[in-house]
């Protein structure tokens, strides 16, 4: 998995503190994020500001029930590993839409 093509990975690497953190915080558990992964339309873009020691990425997309996720993830031994989710805010949400066919 490359910084330019985050999606040639061989699954998800999740933390549990941080997946823990995650559901407590947003109520997001990790099956919803993973499902953002793979429902269209994906929205992906570097997070270049808070790429500092890795490169990572933000991903705006959807769990299979239609919640609309903001996530924010890194690769890490050719995994997925999710930082933060949670819902999108007003303005993720029509960004988000602005992409459906």
């Amino acid at each position: 998995m490359s910084a330019g093509d985050p999606f040639q990975g061989e699954g998800f690497d999740w933390d549990r503190d941080n997946s823990e953190k995650i559901w407590s915080k947003h109520e997001v558990s990790p099956f919803e994020c993973e499902q953002a992964f793979f429902n269209r339309p994906l929205v992906v873009a570097p997070d270049e500001s808070h790429s500092v020691a890795e490169a990572r990425f933000y991903v705006l997309g959807r769990t299979d029930a239609g919640r609309r996720l903001f996530l924010v993830f890194t690769a890490r031994r050719n995994q997925v590993r999710v930082i933060s989710a949670r819902d999108m805010s007003r303005k993720e949400r029509e960004i988000y839409e602005s992409h459906e066919e």
